[in-house]
């Protein structure tokens, strides 16, 4: 059998067992070794077992279970609200500031946790009742919070980009800084998007009553300013460790879990409950990272040994001679249909052995590549049918928000991400001038 239809096979047996619902590492898992005992004999079942050792020797992993307990932590304790009450308060004045602010906090919720899931269940809890009690559009910012909470797998410290990183062999900071400037460009769209929509619009986002704002003395103001500060102040002292060569990303990483701690403590927000329920859920998390890079490394031992990758390559290239830039956008097209069946770890482990191979031989960059991979993951977080903020949405949004608005709010942010596809497609650098200039200094 050839390695076009072996690979046919695999990928095709993975995705029937997937729509069963079984669990994906185990999927994956058992695909790769059923394959390596059908190709090669009795005994060879331990070759993608073996492979799977090889994670006890990536430090860097550490940091998941660091990076996802401090952004826990953050939320759980409440402080993360002190940051949109600061926001609330700062540019509720201005027609759209509070949406404009839900932006701001989803930026610095993903620069505290890494992942989607914190920024969205704050966004739904604590942002979108004040927004609609303000008498916001509830199409409009019902996307705004869907869309926000999408950036923590971009911008630093991504948790994505970390699987991506020890899947395609890629250094964690070089595509931590990749992500940098395009996350808080994406950030930037969407809030020149709402300022001008509620420009062209007034209705659909009041500015704050002025009695309101009255209210507020200075004190207060200020006084919010430093809470909604704290978290920010967290992350720098982080990273500016790490990015000075005082500590390494694993110190790092322990450095932000401790102070999110005391800034806990310090808020006065600190218990055993909240200990307890951030323990349990970076546990949680944690765990589902690990078997499914085992499950990954597992399939990848397999599929390299067949030569499948070097096959695909020759068939797309030589045999049907496709241009490299084809290629590319065929293999972006692909992440974006299969997110909407596949959360963003599945859809990673189980085209990576094809894919990243294949991107090197193309002459492109991993680094920059794992950008335009992880905005896919974005797109696919809000698009249905399966995409993971929209059932988040559902689940934590009030009743007069139905299916329907939840679907029709992600329209236009759907078109900001695929422009941004497109321009990172046009000017590369945008994703890799900061890493260059890292590793020049």
């Amino acid at each position: 059998m050839s390695s076009e239809l072996i690979t046919l096979f695999m990928f095709s047996t993975m995705m029937v067992l997937l729509i069963t619902g079984q669990r994906v590492f185990g999927v994956i898992g058992f695909v790769g070794a059923a394959a390596a005992l059908w190709l090669w004999g009795k005994g060879s079942a331990e070759l993608p077992f073996n492979a799977s050792f090889q994670v006890l020797n990536w430090y860097p992993l550490i940091t998941v279970p660091l990076f996802i307990f401090m952004g826990f932590m953050f939320s759980e304790s409440g402080v993360a609200n002190s940051l949109y009450r600061m926001f609330h308060v700062w540019f509720g004045g201005l027609r759209g500031g509070l949406a404009l602010g839900t932006i701001g906090l989803m930026v610095l919720i993903a620069c505290m946790n890494g992942l989607s899931v914190a920024g969205m269940a704050i966004g739904a809890t604590v942002a979108l009742p004040e927004l609609l009690k303000h008498r916001y559009d509830k199409v409009m910012v019902t996307g705004v919070i869907q869309a926000g909470s999408s950036l923590g797998i971009l911008v630093p410290p991504s948790v994505v980009l970390v699987l991506y990183a020890m899947i395609a062999r890629q250094p964690v900071l070089q595509l931590w800084l990749a992500g940098a400037i395009p996350g808080l460009l994406m950030a930037a769209l969407f809030a020149a998007y709402i300022f001008i929509r509620c420009r062209i619009n007034p209705d659909l986002a009041p500015a704050m009553p002025k009695e309101e704002r009255d209210a507020i003395t200075l004190g207060e103001k200020l006084r919010l300013l430093r809470a909604g500060i704290l978290p920010l102040l967290v992350f720098g002292v982080m990273m500016g460790l790490f990015l000075s060569g005082i500590t390494s990303l694993v110190e790092s990483a322990a450095v932000g879990a401790l102070l999110s701690l005391l800034a806990a403590v310090f808020s006065g927000r600190f218990s055993l409950k909240v200990l307890e329920e951030s323990t349990r859920n970076t546990l949680g998390i944690s765990c589902m990272f690990l078997w499914i890079i085992l499950a990954a490394l597992c399939f990848g031992a397999v599929y390299d040994g067949l030569g499948a990758v070097r096959a695909i390559e020759n068939l797309l290239l030589n045999q049907l001679g496709t241009d490299r830039w084809t290629v590319l956008t065929l293999m972006l097209l692909s992440f974006i249909v299969l997110g909407m069946f596949l959360d963003d770890t599945a859809m990673l482990v189980i085209v990576a052995p094809l894919y990243i191979p294949l991107v090197i031989a193309l002459d492109f960059n991993p680094i920059w590549f794992g950008v335009l991979y992880t905005i896919t993951c974005q797109i696919a977080y809000i698009t249905p049918p399966f995409g993971y903020n929209l059932f988040l949405m559902r689940a934590m949004a009030p009743p007069e928000i139905t299916l329907g608005d939840i679907y029709r709010s992600i329209v236009p942010f759907v078109g900001m991400m695929g422009l941004m596809i497109v321009i990172l497609m046009l000017f590369p650098d945008l994703a890799l001038w900061l890493p260059g200039w890292w590793t020049a200094r």
